[in-house]
C-alpha cells in the first residue's frame, strides 16, 4: 500500500531519456498512486500499476510494475518512487527489454 505522502497524482516535469517536449506528447505526463494501484503516462505510454510500499524507509518509498500500451503496442516494466526531501518524487522506469529512465515529479495542481 502506498504510504500518504506519495498517494495521488504527480506531474512527471522531467525525465533523463526523452526531453521535456516529448513527455506530454498525449496530454500532460504523470505518475498517480492510489494504495495497491496506480497508473502513469508520458509521451504515448498508458499503463496501469501495481504498487508495493518499501517498509524499510517508512513506506516514504515504492517499487511497481506496469501494464499497457505504447503507442498502440503492448508494454510491460517495473519502476520505483521516492520522496525527495524537497517534496518532490524521483525514480527510475524500466521498460521489459527495453529502455529506461529516471524522472521527477512534483504535486499535479487539480
Amino acid at each position: 500500500m502506498t504510504s500518504k505522502a506519495l498517494r495521488g497524482r504527480w506531474r512527471i516535469v522531467a525525465m533523463d531519456f526523452w526531453g521535456a517536449d516529448a513527455i506530454d506528447l498525449l496530454g500532460p505526463a504523470f505518475i498517480e498512486f492510489k494504495g495497491t494501484k496506480g497508473s502513469l503516462r508520458f509521451i504515448a505510454v498508458e499503463c496501469s500499476m501495481d504498487v508495493r510500499s518499501l517498509a524499510e524507509r517508512a513506506q516514504r518509498d515504492v517499487e511497481f510494475s506496469f501494464d499497457g500500451f505504447d503507442d498502440g503496442e503492448r508494454t510491460t516494466g517495473r519502476g520505483w518512487a521516492s520522496l525527495a526531501e524537497d517534496g518532490s518524487l524521483t525514480g527510475k522506469i524500466y521498460f521489459h527489454m527495453g529502455d529506461e529512465s529516471g524522472f521527477r515529479a512534483v504535486p499535479a495542481k487539480r
